[in-house]
């Protein structure tokens, strides 16, 4: 399988898994924020691999019950006739919803009163609701990370109906303002200080959480994907205390939702990918989330 992804070529890579099932080749295609390279990609791959992702942008965003399809996910998506293609959507709502609980039972938390910054909730709202359900106090990043305004959400309830007035508009601005492509994924400009500083937890897209992280994040703990084995030595030299992933680790690294699932449906050879299996299928491989003590 295959992920291209609008990311940055530099995080490419290659590799081969080994399951039970099968061996799977696994590679990752950065087109460094250019659509029409990815559109490309995607166009001469499809019916040459068994699965593809599409990674660094979402095809669905999601508040509550409601989705909201991105014009620009979409268009990729249309390059693609013959692949199973996923964004990565089918792990954050099966898989990443469940982790909360393993962690809690593994590490003891999160725990009731805590309070976790998630950098994104329409990006990861089963991830969001599973925290919110645990007792957690959230600080909902959306508006600060994806437009840089410093405008905090502290529920689900005002996030959503946030999210149902403004999303039919914002969906529709280019994926590039929204999140860091390309070169900007290596970029790290401290912000926000005050609610990192705040959380005991920070939840959410790696590249949104790296992009404005302080240099002291002693004690933190992290619920994230997508990270490499220098990312982990970043965090650790930052003091962060324990480090989760949906995705077991691969020889050093966690791969990306969309990796994780486009791995999914090429095991799983039904055609349409099918979310609902993905747990299943876990426990059949033995695949557990990764949770690392770092410091």
């Amino acid at each position: 399988m295959v992920s291209v992804s609008l990311g940055a070529p530099r995080r490419d890579y290659e590799t081969e898994i080994t399951t039970p099932l099968c061996r799977v080749s696994v590679r990752r295609v950065g087109a460094g924020g250019d659509l029409d390279r990815a559109a490309s990609l995607l166009k001469k791959l499809d019916g040459r691999v068994d699965a593809l992702g599409m990674g660094g942008i979402n095809l669905n965003l999601r508040a509550g019950a409601r989705r909201y399809t991105m014009p620009q996910g979409a268009r990729l998506a249309a390059q693609v006739k013959n692949t199973p293609l996923v964004d990565g959507g089918g792990i954050k709502d099966t898989v990443e919803g469940d982790m909360v609980s393993f962690i809690r039972d593994k590490a003891g938390w999160p725990r009731r009163g805590q309070v976790v910054l998630i950098v994104s909730a329409l990006d990861r709202y089963a991830l969001a609701s599973s925290l919110e359900r645990a007792g957690c106090r959230l600080i909902i990043g959306d508006a600060m990370f994806a437009l840089g305004l410093p405008l905090p959400f502290y529920s689900l309830a005002a996030f959503r109906s946030a999210a149902f007035a403004g999303m039919p508009l914002l969906r529709r601005l280019p994926v590039s303002f929204l999140y860091p492509l390309g070169d900007k994924q290596e970029k790290i400009k401290p912000r926000y200080e005050r609610y990192y500083s705040q959380a005991d937890i920070i939840a959410g897209d790696f590249h949104f959480l790296r992009r404005h992280m302080p240099a002291d994040l002693g004690g933190k703990d992290i619920i994230t994907s997508t990270v490499s084995v220098e990312d982990v030595r970043v965090l650790k030299e930052r003091g962060v205390r324990w480090l989760a992933t949906a995705s077991p680790s691969f020889h050093g690294r966690s791969l990306g939702a969309n990796v994780l699932e486009a791995l999914c449906a090429a095991l799983l050879d039904k055609g349409e990918p099918s979310p609902a299996l993905y747990p299943g299928l876990f426990a059949q491989l033995g695949w557990e989330p990764r949770l690392e003590r770092l410091n």
